[in-house]
C-alpha cells in the first residue's frame, strides 16, 4: 500500500492512500447507506435494513475493527457508497472501506497550530460528527473552522472561519446539510459573555449565505430582522452586555418537505435569569426549536421548550422527522425529548404544539398546559430569595445528547435516560454577580448547602410511545451515561453502555438479545449499512465523562475503536485487562493548605469538567492524582500555561498566573493524598 504526503489549505495536512483500494470498494445496495448524522434527512437513527433480526442476531458477530489514535472518539459516524466516514479527536476524518476496515484517506486540519485554539479547546471536547453532500465530507472544527473535503481523496475544496463574530465560542457538534447550504453553529455559552447564532454556507463554493442570531443583541445598533425586534421585548435590563447565550451547539434537521432547517438552541448565559434578565421574561429564542427558511435563513415559527429559563436547560438534542396520524389525519410531526425531561410532538408545518409528557423524573414544571404549550413552572424551582432547590433532572438532562431513535415500525422512540438532580440556589449576592474569564464555567449559581445532597443519579432505557404520549417499556441500565440508540428494521435496538458492552434490544418489549464485549464504555451511536447483500452495523468505542464510573475506564488505556458485526462475523478482538493505576506523589512535597485552597477553587470552576469531580477523572482526561505531571512545576506550567500536550485535546490555560498553577499542584497533591488507600 503506497502512501503519500499531499498539502492542503496553509497550515493543513492530508494522508492519502493510492486509488487501488477506492476501486475495489463494493457498490451499495440501494437505500442502505447512512448519509446523515441521524441515517437519513429525517435524522430517525433508524435504519430499515432487517436481515439481521430478533430471530438471528444471536449469530452476530465482529466483521471487522479499527483501532483509533486518538483522545476523544465520541463520535457518529457515515457510510456512503461502501466508504466508511468519522471524525474523532482534533475533526481529523477517516475514510475506510466499509466492508473490510482498511483506511483509505485520512485528513488532519492541524487544530493545534491555528492562533485561536489556544482558548477556544479550553472547553475539552472532541467533535461529535460530520456531514456529506454531493462528494464532499464536512468537518467543524474546535477554534471554528469549517471545511469541505473531497470523499474520494480527502482533499480539502474549501475553508471558513465561522466564529468571526464568536470571540469565545468554540465548535463541537457537526455541521448540518439544507439543500444545497451547510449550516453550522458552535457553543461556548455555558463559558463567557456569548450571543448565538447559525451560519449558512454554499455547499460548492464555501461563500457565506445567511446568518441568523437566536438571541437580541444592543437594541441602540438596531435589530437583524423583525424576529429580534419580536424577541427583545421578552428581554430585560441590559442583557446584550451578557451575550444571551442560545447557541446552537448541537441538534439540528432539514425538513425538505418545507425546504426548512430547524435548530435546538440553547440556554442562557448565565444559566441565572436573575443576572442576565433581571426583570424576568421569556428570553426568546432560547430554548427552543425554531424553523428557519432554509433558502434565505428567515424566520418561519418557533416553540420555546423552556421559557424564564434559569437552569442549564436547552434544546440540543434530538431533532427527528415523521408523520403521525393525529385525530384520523396524517400531519408531518417533529419529536423532541430535550434535557427538561418532557418528551414533546410539534406540527412540522405550522409550529403548533401538539402534546408533551415526562419521561423522565422532573420536578421543575407541574406540567405542560395541553393548548398553549406553555409549562406550568414550579415556582421553587427558580429558586427564590435565595431558597435552594434540589431540582430534577440535573443539568447533564434527562436525556442528553447520546442520540434516541425512532422507529416507525412500533412507533416507539427509544432513549437513554438518566435521572439525578443538582441543588440549584443564588449566588451570595446576585446584583454584584461578576463572571470570571479565561473559559472558566460562569452559571451564576452559588454553593449549594452542605445539608442538601442529591440522591446518585440512575439511567435507564426508555421506549417511547410517540402517538400514546405514554412510555411503552422501559430497562435499567448501568451508571449514569450511556450510549446513543439505533433502531432497525429487523425490530432491534442497538446501544453501548458505559460498562463496555454492545448489545441489541427487542424494540417491542425491550428484552436483551445479544451482547459482545468491547472493552471500552459507548456513548456513540451505532449505524448499519448493506454492502454486496450483507448488512453491517458499527459502532465507535469510547467513554468521556466528569465523574467517575464503574467500570473507570482510564483515559490512557482506553480501547478505542470501530467495531463492525455482521451475520456470521468470526473476528476477535485482543486481550484486554486494564491495570489500576497506582496515586503518585512526592513524600518530600509539602500540601500548603492556602495554596491548595486556591488552586481548588481554579479546578472546581473549570478542570472539573475533564478532570474529573473530587479529581476523580470519568475517561474525559488523565486522572490527575495518576500522573507524574503535577510533580515537577516545570512540565506542569508547560502543560496548563504552555499548551505543550495540544495536539492531545489539553488546551493552553495561559490566563493563570504562577500562584495559580502552584495553588492547582498543591490542590492535587491535597487530594492525591486524601484518597489515596490506606496503608499506601
Amino acid at each position: 500500500m503506497k502512501v503519500r504526503m499531499a498539502a492542503g489549505l496553509a497550515g493543513l495536512t492530508i494522508v492519502t492512500i493510492s486509488g487501488a483500494l477506492l476501486a475495489k470498494a463494493p457498490a451499495p445496495v440501494a437505500g442502505s447507506n447512512w448519509t446523515n448524522y441521524g441515517g437519513n434527512d429525517q435524522e430517525q437513527h433508524f435504519s430499515p435494513l432487517d436481515q439481521i433480526n430478533e430471530a438471528n442476531v444471536g449469530k452476530l458477530g465482529l466483521a471487522w475493527s479499527y483501532d483509533i489514535d486518538t483522545f476523544d472518539s465520541y463520535t457518529q459516524p457515515l457510510e456512503v457508497d461502501g466508504i466508511f466516514y468519522f471524525a474523532v479527536g482534533h475533526s481529523v476524518i477517516h475514510a475506510l472501506d466499509a466492508r473490510t476496515g482498511k483506511l483509505l484517506w485520512q485528513y488532519d486540519p492541524d487544530v493545534a497550530s491555528q492562533p485561536e485554539a489556544k482558548t477556544r479547546m479550553r472547553a475539552g471536547w472532541g467533535t461529535r460528527g460530520i456531514a456529506y453532500k454531493d462528494g464532499m465530507v464536512f468537518t467543524a472544527t474546535r477554534e471554528g473552522r469549517l471545511i469541505a473535503v473531497d470523499a474520494k481523496t480527502g482533499k480539502p475544496r474549501w475553508s471558513v472561519q465561522t466564529l468571526d463574530e464568536a470571540e469565545h465560542g468554540y465548535i463541537t457538534g457537526p455541521p448540518w446539510v439544507a439543500g444545497d447550504k451547510v449550516v453550522v453553529g458552535f457553543g461556548g455559552a455555558d463559558y463567557s459573555p456569548t450571543r448565538g447564532y447559525v451560519t449558512a454556507y454554499d455547499i460548492k463554493t464555501g461563500k457565506k449565505s445567511w446568518r441568523w442570531y437566536v438571541v437580541p443583541g444592543d437594541p441602540a445598533k438596531g435589530f437583524e430582522n423583525k424576529a429580534m425586534e419580536d424577541a427583545a421585548r421578552t428581554w430585560t435590563g441590559e442583557w446584550w452586555k451578557f451575550g444571551g447565550g442560545g447557541t446552537v451547539w448541537h441538534a439540528m434537521a432539514y425538513d425538505a418537505k418545507y425546504d426548512r432547517i430547524y435548530l435546538g438552541t440553547g440556554n442562557g448565559w448565565p444559566w441565572n435569569i436573575k443576572i442576565r434578565s433581571p426583570g424576568g421574561g421569556d428570553n426568546l429564542y432560547l430554548s427552543s426549536i425554531v424553523a428557519l427558511n432554509a433558502k434565505t435563513g428567515e424566520y418561519v415559527w418557533h416553540y420555546q421548550v423552556n421559557p424564564e429559563n434559569s437552569h442549564d436547560f436547552n434544546d440540543a438534542m434530538d431533532i427527528e422527522l415523521t408523520d403521525m396520524m393525529i385525530n384520523g389525519k396524517m400531519r408531518p410531526v417533529l419529536i423532541h425529548a430535550p434535557k427538561n425531561g418532557f418528551f414533546y410532538v410539534i406540527d412540522r408545518e405550522t409550529g403548533k404544539f401538539l402534546s408533551a409528557s415526562p419521561f423522565a423524573k422532573q420536578n421543575w414544571a407541574r406540567g405542560i398546559d395541553p393548548v398553549t404549550g406553555r409549562p406550568d413552572i414550579n415556582p421553587d424551582a427558580q429558586y427564590p430569595d435565595g431558597k435552594p432547590f434540589l431540582m430534577y433532572p440535573f443539568p447533564n438532562g434527562a436525556h442528553g445528547v447520546q442520540a434516541m431513535s425512532f422507529s416507525p415500525k412500533t412507533g416507539l422512540s427509544y432513549i437513554p435516560v438518566m435521572e439525578g438532580g443538582r441543588v440549584f440556589v443564588d449566588p451570595a449576592n446576585v446584583k454584584d454577580w461578576q463572571y470570571k474569564p479565561g473559559m472558566m464555567v460562569n452559571t451564576g449559581l452559588g454553593a449549594p448547602p452542605t445539608n442538601i445532597v442529591a440522591p446518585p443519579a440512575t439511567s435507564k432505557l426508555v421506549a417511547w410511545d410517540v402517538a400514546g404520549n405514554k412510555q411503552a417499556w422501559s430497562v435499567p441500565q448501568p451508571g449514569v451515561f450511556n450510549g446513543g440508540t439505533m433502531a432497525t428494521g429487523g425490530n432491534l435496538v442497538f446501544q453501548g453502555t458505559n460498562d463496555g458492552s454492545f448489545s441489541a434490544f427487542s424494540a417491542v418489549n425491550g428484552r436483551k438479545l445479544w451482547n459482545f464485549d468491547a472493552q471500552n464504555g459507548i456513548l456513540a451511536a451505532p449505524i448499519s449499512y448493506s454492502l454486496g447483500g450483507k448488512q453491517y452495523v458499527s459502532v465507535i468505542t469510547g467513554f468521556r465523562s466528569s465523574f467517575p464510573n464503574t467500570p473507570n475506564w482510564d483515559y490512557r488505556q482506553q480501547q478505542r475503536r470501530v467495531l463492525t458485526f455482521t451475520i456470521g462475523g468470526a473476528k476477535a478482538l485482543p486481550a484486554f485487562q486494564q491495570e489500576d493505576m497506582p496515586i503518585q506523589d512526592d513524600p518530600a512535597f509539602t500540601v500548603d493548605p492556602a495554596k491548595a485552597k486556591i488552586g481548588g477553587g481554579i479546578y472546581n470552576s473549570s478542570c472539573i469538567i475533564c478532570h474529573g469531580a473530587g479529581m476523580m477523572a470519568g475517561g474525559a482526561a488523565p486522572d490527575l492524582r495518576k500522573s507524574s505531571v503535577p510533580l515537577d512545576a516545570e512540565t506542569f506550567k508547560s502543560v496548563v500555561h504552555d499548551g505543550a500536550l495540544m495536539a492531545r485535546g489539553m488546551g493552553s490555560f495561559t490566563q493563570l498566573t504562577d500562584a495559580d498553577l502552584e495553588g492547582l499542584r498543591h490542590y492535587i497533591r491535597q487530594r492525591a493524598r486524601e484518597t489515596m488507600p490506606k496503608g499506601k
